[in-house]
């Protein structure tokens, strides 16, 4: 088959670049990431004229990306970096059958964080006539570009390349459509603009497939009057939250009486007990106290009744995370201590998540051990939740076959005390740990995906699927102002 998006298989399908998800300035590879896409490469090539292919028709089968993750373990082997690694066999790059054992899966896959760009919405407004916003953007060369409307490249970053990338070429079940810090007059995608991502869905009879947030800035003006039309006009499933952002650069923290206490206050007599908070990633040193999961503890301990999901784990991109220090107060070990301190444990009402984490901690697998690893000996393997902060980083199922295959070291499960990535535990996080806070009865989903349209579609498309492996988001500093200007600050 002649592939539309790659014809000469120049496109690995793990991603491993630097592309952030807009609220952080991209990080270049170090060498040996480098090294590892290089050789990733070259062992495609080789293995593709082995076996009598084009390089894209391998680098599309199981065996791609099965080669491109054992050259990943290669260079890190030769950084010495061998804490974390994806177990994979060798017959894996060139056996079929293997390789599919190995990173396919029939896990129930529910990825709490989804993103899109509306290419029609109001955040056009103030753009300049005859400009062209986002039009550096890799994806802005799609097939959906060749509409009439000199903007129709944006439909490649829109709500039909969302749906291609997380329901046709991923295994993903369901999805949770997150929001971005913002002014209410000034909202990069709005509540009823999610809805209609939402209709598309449900043109294929899913509805249940995709769930919204409500977005709600406490310290800012009418956010938490707002609260009650959210639920009842769109039915949103949880509230999602930045403490860092605020309409003056200030953020707050959930155990401020006046907005954090009320927030929750309403939340909980709303009766959608599900909060999700941005904590990490700092968006700068303004309020970079305010990025800390500093008040995460206090505010579980003083409402019970409600679930916190800690996007993004309180990580830090560019910060190597190792065995918990208690004296650092920040990435992992901020979120580790404030459980700890209030003795919330295991199977508490704190979740970590890990959108952007883990797929920035793909290219650094001993940071990745050790952010697995504390998460689950400290939360516990029922208290982490699958993410991916798609579609900034294109299709996530290189990240779903990445987690697949990835396992903590046995020497550095005995030094620290970290469980092994059993099946088991990865398909709690994957999905089934998501079940809870959500209220989600297992059987009764997976009973109503197993034969809808979405699905259908899904196994129509497969003998003819054509990913595009390429990731969305800003790859440089140049690219990260740019799209930081397009979108008013606002990117993810």
């Amino acid at each position: 088959m002649t592939s539309v998006h790659d014809p000469d298989g120049i496109r690995l399908p793990i991603k491993i670049d630097a592309t952030s998800n807009g609220e952080y300035l991209p990080i270049p590879l170090d060498h040996y990431a480098q090294l590892a896409n290089g050789l990733a490469l070259e062992a495609a090539t080789e293995q593709a004229g082995r076996l009598g292919k084009s390089r894209r028709d391998f680098l599309v089968s199981a065996c791609g990306a099965a080669t491109t993750l054992l050259a990943f373990n290669a260079a890190q082997a030769a950084a010495g970096r061998t804490g974390g690694w994806y177990a994979l066999a060798p017959e894996t790059a060139m056996e079929e059958d293997a390789a599919a054992a190995a990173l396919g899966g029939d896990e129930f896959i529910f990825d709490v964080q989804g993103h899109f760009v509306n290419p029609k919405g109001a955040w056009l407004e103030n753009v300049p006539e005859g400009a062209k916003p986002l039009s550096g953007m890799p994806a802005a060369s799609c097939p959906l570009a060749e509409g009439p409307s000199p903007r129709a490249y944006l439909q490649c970053l829109g709500p039909e390349a969302f749906v291609k990338d997380v329901f046709m070429d991923s295994d993903t079940d369901i999805m949770v459509l997150s929001f971005v810090p913002s002014s209410r007059e000034g909202e990069p995608l709005t509540i009823e603009e999610a809805a209609a991502t939402r209709e598309i869905v449900a043109q294929l009879e899913g509805t249940h497939r995709l769930l919204l947030h409500g977005r709600v800035n406490p310290n800012q003006a009418g956010d938490i009057e707002d609260m009650r039309r959210l639920k009842e006009g769109f039915g949103i499933s949880a509230w999602k939250t930045y403490t860092q952002w605020g309409p003056e650069g200030k953020g707050f923290y959930f155990t401020d009486e006046d907005t954090g206490v009320r927030f929750l206050e309403q939340a909980r007599s709303l009766e959608v007990p599900v909060v999700a908070v941005h904590k990490g990633i700092p968006f700068g040193q303004r309020s970079y106290e305010h990025s800390l999961c500093t008040d995460i503890g206090p505010a579980a301990r003083r409402f019970p009744d409600l679930s916190f999901l800690i996007y993004h784990s309180g990580f830090i991109p560019g910060q190597a995370e190792g065995p918990y220090d208690p004296e650092r107060n920040e990435g992992i070990d901020g979120l580790v201590k404030t459980v700890l301190d209030n003795d919330l444990g295991h199977g508490s009402n704190v979740y970590a998540e890990l959108g952007s984490t883990w797929r920035y901690l793909m290219r650094d697998p001993d940071s990745a051990a050790h952010t697995l690893g504390k998460l689950i000996k400290y939360l516990g393997e029922d208290n982490v939740l699958w993410g991916t902060d798609s579609i900034w980083y294109g299709s996530p199922q290189d990240q779903i076959q990445a987690f697949r295959a990835f396992q903590i070291s046995e020497a550095l499960q005995e030094q620290q005390g970290y469980p092994a990535l059993t099946p088991e535990i990865k398909a709690k996080i994957f999905g089934l740990n998501a079940l809870k806070p959500y209220n989600i009865e297992r059987t009764a989903i997976q009973k109503k995906i197993r034969h809808d349209a979405v699905e259908v579609a899904r196994l129509a498309y497969q003998p003819m699927a054509d990913p595009h492996f390429q990731t969305l988001g800003p790859k440089t500093r140049r690219d990260f102002l740019n799209l930081m200007r397009w979108t008013g600050g606002n990117a993810a």
